[in-house]
């Protein structure tokens, strides 16, 4: 197997039929479905294909028939990414779910916060999720668990039965429960599932207590109706895919990324389908880490630029950023997530003017479909795309490695049209403005996430990933002074090439919200290990055996409406005091002071992670495809830039700037003033002056 492109284009030439060992990672994005196949040598295969949004299994289904043209055998890894579930929520299509609460609390998720996403917009729709749970599918039961987790009422079960029904009727295919401190006894909400199982077989039904255990009412309702909407379409999906890799005789069991970077069985993924919201960008955050890690990086910030929109990630000490405040849609999905900003600025985004003459590029995008005016598929909007065509940075013959060469002259017309005529401006120069803003855009998304959260990005390197990430990364590096980029073997397939490396990964969580010196040792001791072993039956259910395990707290003072997180050490004789003296140096590093005061408890929290013994990706032999050279605007200059293969480059090779570097999955652009170096699993692009 080889990462060369010399048999079909785009394609490395087929894998001997009984290797053994492949480990296949398929990512679908909103323009391209990026797929990569390695095999246990570390020698790869890669390709992109358009992506169905009609029907997304179709485009994996069209990567695996490539992938493996002679068969399937010796597949021990299928790795998934896909934004099934968030689309489901942004477009409306989950499934009709009903919503069971605490008699009088049937209104939780229409009220919400009483807050404003936008507070200057003089019309606005409803700012809470009503139309997933609208008011007629929200019922009620009685019972009542008090604020120190003791039963004040019991639950009413005839309530729960006639609620089930009533729904069932009204033809729900899941039902939410979120009961009142059911995060801190959970036995109403398990009732009333054994309850509705009974009542109304067939019928799906997420708990609160097991979607987000913890405080805040409406965030924990908007997380389990989520919950409860996604599992009929996650269930359907993975089904097809299950199909799918049963026709082929892929024996390997399906996994699916979710949202913190890790991976999840699809018995685990069905079963609480909120995890796999957001995961979209977690799968390039975690290949990003990867990289830096064989590059002897800690730290770095990725710009994953793809079809629709840019994905931006900060990594420290290895790994990808968290943050446990999510969102989708604009309602609050309190998932644990890699912290990323998403921009619309991709390969796809509309170049346009305003009724004033001003140029701006995005937000709306061209897509798959029609997509840029470049792909003659009916689209005649101009694209950043189209500018990079006109601009001479991509090679229209051998776009996604030849196999889909575009349209050169369409995307002049179209720019021309749109842009460069009504403001006086030549050809080129209207696509050089085009860039110029996507540039600038993207430039203040990274500072964004560094300067603007007390970090120097000139002390950082730049991992682009994404088809466009590579025709963007010098500018933006040279707009914040940044001095290094680490560019992956495959930038371009990056989260496909992140599914390979994250770990299977299992998580419990358990509410508090008490002081933790009132909580006693033992009981947290306890607390732990009752964690850590639901957390191991999930892994064997997977039929792994967790490598690592970590434990951290939710924690804050008494009074305070936020928390900080904090590890606690596995095997702690004293969590509680461990959890203190944490939380105490946390809150002076964060704060720069802290106090001698109670400590509240909010939630504890395991993970384990099954790592995968997998080998880099390897560049195998040098590809002896001829170098050349071709006319370019860099910097808006019109220079003749040298052209080089990927598979050219030797290890330890250096090219200097001005050139261009193509292969089969992106475009990297090495402007005057940079040299780059080859290594055995990544580029280093280095700025030589300033």
């Amino acid at each position: 197997m080889s990462a060369t492109a010399a048999h079909p284009p785009g394609e490395a030439p087929p894998a001997p039929a009984r290797m053994s060992g492949l480990e296949i990672g398929i990512d679908i994005g909103g323009t391209f479905t990026d797929a990569v196949c390695r095999a246990a040598d570390g020698s790869f295969r890669l390709l992109k294909v358009a992506s169905t949004p009609d029907d997304p299994a179709r485009a994996v289904a069209t990567a695996l028939d490539r992938l493996l043209p002679d068969g399937a055998q010796g597949v021990i890894r299928f790795l998934h990414g896909t934004t099934v579930a968030t689309n489901a929520i942004l477009e409306g299509t989950a499934a009709r779910v009903g919503l069971i609460t605490t008699q009088g609390f049937a209104d939780v998720l229409e009220l919400g916060r009483m807050t404003r996403a936008a507070n200057y917009d003089l019309v606005f729709g409803p700012q809470t999720p009503i139309h997933v749970a609208p008011r007629e599918r929200r019922l009620e039961a009685a019972g009542r668990i008090g604020p120190d987790g003791v039963e004040l009422t019991p639950l009413n079960e005839a309530n729960v039965i006639a609620a089930a029904r009533s729904l069932a009727a009204d033809g729900v295919q899941a039902i939410a429960i979120c009961f009142l401190f059911a995060f801190l006894n959970p036995a109403h909400e398990r009732r009333a599932r054994e309850i509705i199982q009974a009542t109304c077989p067939g019928i799906a039904v997420s708990l609160s207590c097991e979607v987000d255990p913890a405080i805040r009412e409406y965030e924990r309702t908007c997380a389990t109706v989520f919950d409860a909407a996604l599992k009929p379409v996650l269930d359907a999906y993975l089904g097809r895919i299950e199909a799918l890799l049963a026709a082929r005789h892929i024996a390997a069991p399906l996994q699916v990324m979710h949202s913190r970077g890790g991976l999840l069985g699809a018995a685990a993924a069905r079963a609480r389908p909120i995890r796999l919201t957001l995961s979209g960008p977690s799968a390039a955050a975690i290949g990003a880490a990867s990289v830096l890690r064989a590059a002897g990086e800690p730290a770095g910030i990725s710009v994953d630029i793809g079809g629709t929109s840019a994905d931006i990630a900060v990594i420290a000490h290895g790994a990808p950023v968290l943050r446990h405040d999510g969102s989708v849609g604009g309602y609050p999905v309190r998932v644990p997530t890699a912290d990323v900003l998403a921009i619309a600025a991709g390969g796809g985004s509309i170049a346009w003017l305003d009724a004033a003459g001003g140029l701006h590029v995005g937000p709306r995008s061209a897509g798959a479909a029609p997509g840029p005016a470049c792909y003659r598929r009916g689209g005649t909007e101009p694209t950043v795309l189209d500018a990079s065509v006109v601009l001479g940075l991509v090679d229209p013959a051998s776009f996604a490695g030849g196999t889909m060469p575009l349209d050169a002259a369409a995307s002049a017309e179209a720019i021309q049209r749109v842009v460069a005529t009504p403001l006086g401006l030549s050809l080129h120069e209207a696509a050089v403005a085009i860039h110029r803003i996507t540039n600038a855009a993207l430039a203040e998304a990274v500072r964004r996430m560094t300067v603007g959260r007390g970090s120097d990005p000139r002390a950082l390197p730049l991992v682009p990933a994404g088809g466009g990430g590579g025709l963007h990364a010098a500018a933006i590096a040279e707009e914040l002074g940044m001095t290094r980029i680490v560019v992956p073997i495959a930038p371009g397939v990056l989260a496909a090439t992140g599914l390979l490396e994250a770990p299977l990964e299992h998580d419990a969580r358990r509410g508090f919200f008490r002081a933790v010196e009132a909580i006693g040792e033992v009981a947290l001791r306890d607390a732990i290990q009752d964690l850590v072993a639901a957390v191991a039956a999930a892994m064997q259910g997977d039929g792994a055996v967790a490598n690592e395990t970590e434990v951290s707290a939710a924690v804050s003072f008494m009074g305070q409406g936020h928390t900080l997180d904090v590890l606690v050490p596995l095997d702690a004789a004293a969590p509680g005091a461990a959890i203190r003296a944490g939380f105490i140096a946390a809150h002076a590093q964060a704060y720069g002071h802290t106090r001698n005061a109670p400590v509240r408890l909010v939630e504890l929290r395991v993970v384990q992670r099954a790592r995968p013994p997998g080998t880099a990706l390897i560049l195998r032999g040098r590809d002896a495809a001829a170098r050349g050279s071709r006319i370019a605007w860099l910097d808006g200059q019109r220079i003749e830039a040298a052209v080089v293969p990927r598979d050219a480059l030797a290890a330890g090779e250096a090219l200097h700037g001005p050139a261009i570097l193509e292969q089969a999955d992106s475009t990297l652009l090495i402007p005057a003033g940079w040299r780059l170096t080859a290594q055995s699993t990544h580029l280093l692009m280095e700025r030589l002056s300033p």
